[in-house]
């Protein structure tokens, strides 16, 4: 009797899978203007970049115009760390370079990647990223300046999953979902809109149904016990501008953030009122997109409005970066010395006794 696995005449089972690395990239340029006045810092000062965001963590840049130790006493040392503490080790790949070394829309590093705990300690860099000769009679320092970029992929998890047997040619490619488009254009044609809002005098059409769908509090309005509609199917929209309810209308139709066009208003500005917005319409998507944005904001001028901000609309993670920004000593004192701070305190008293709770600790 033949073996049904030798010479049966059938062809072998197949099966194919792969170790996918789940992973976050993002890059942050550094500009050194007057380089020649920061080589008065001694050996193991710094100068610390503005705060950015890479796979969910707040990280900095070091700048060590003369060496992160005597070691690299004659060196630049650029060191990249997590603001704040991590609770675990981060498994990341990070890579330096001058910003003319890189090309137009280049991707991250394609590195070893390395486990690096930065958990109290200086992070992770470069101790002898360039001699400080070199860098002087070197095409990167111009106007007495040059730039870099830190590049960072964070490894979040690790999957399986299958993959196709090479020996089996693809006879079918599915293209990528284009609902948001189609949603989209609906929103600019108007078609089949059966329902008006008037915002400050500007009216805009919409479908009852998709806006049911995407928010609750639309669903009350529009169908349920809060219904608010005039014979002509007309809604008023009170308390809020008209650009800012488009761009509401925009995300609801796409799920895509709406990006400010060129000559408006600071993207800054623009988040804190699409904020407002996502939260009155119960849009939680939305309002956490802009308070992830708007962590990349919090400095001496916008920490007082952005705290008010989270603390009145209920942005735990955007509260936090505030405090993490007002746990320098440097930055309380430049911020306490404006009217904002001042406001801050009359219009949320309890976050000053979180902050000097804060202080205390």
């Amino acid at each position: 009797m033949p073996s049904s696995t030798v010479g049966g005449g059938g062809k072998p089972s197949r099966s194919s899978s792969a170790i996918v690395a789940d992973t976050s990239s993002g890059y942050h340029i550094l500009r050194i203007d007057g380089y020649s006045r920061t080589k008065g810092l001694p050996t193991g000062e710094r100068l610390v970049s503005r705060p950015f965001i890479v796979g969910g963590h707040r990280w900095c840049i070091c700048y060590y115009p003369n060496g992160q130790s005597s070691q690299y006493a004659d060196c630049i040392s650029l060191f990249v760390a997590i603001v704040g503490t991590a609770t675990k080790a981060v498994k990341a790949q990070i890579q330096f370079r001058f910003i003319d070394e890189v090309e137009v829309g280049e991707e991250g590093p394609s590195l070893t990647s390395e486990e690096v705990n930065f958990e109290g300690s200086i992070g992770w860099g470069n101790g002898d990223f360039i001699k400080r000769q070199e860098l002087e009679t070197s095409k990167h320092l111009r106007d007495d300046s040059f730039t870099v970029r830190c590049d960072i992929v964070v490894i979040n998890e690790f999957r399986t999953e299958g993959t196709a047997d090479a020996a089996t040619p693809a006879f079918v490619t599915v293209p990528s979902s284009n609902l948001h488009q189609h949603l989209g254009d609906l929103l600019l044609t108007e078609k089949g809109a059966d329902v008006v809002f008037d915002v400050g005098g500007v009216t805009f059409a919409a479908h009852r149904c998709v806006l049911a769908t995407r928010s609750p509090v639309f669903s009350a309005e529009l169908f349920g016990t809060m219904k608010e509609s005039d014979a002509a199917g007309v809604v008023r929209v009170d308390e809020m501008e008209a650009r800012v309810f488009k761009a509401l209308l925009y995300f609801v139709y796409t799920d895509l953030f709406p990006e400010p066009r060129k000559g408006e208003e600071e993207e800054d500005v623009v988040c804190q009122h699409l904020l407002v917005a996502a939260d009155r319409y119960n849009l939680e998507r939305l309002k956490l997109m802009c308070e992830d944005r708007l962590c990349k904001y919090v400095d001496v001028g916008t920490v007082a409005t952005i705290l008010t901000l989270a603390e009145q609309h209920y942005c735990p993670g955007l509260k936090k970066a505030c405090f993490e920004f007002l746990s320098s000593g440097a930055n309380l004192r430049a911020v306490a010395a404006g009217e904002g701070f001042k406001h801050l305190s009359r219009s949320c008293p309890s976050i000053m006794e979180e902050l000097v709770v804060m202080l205390g600790k």
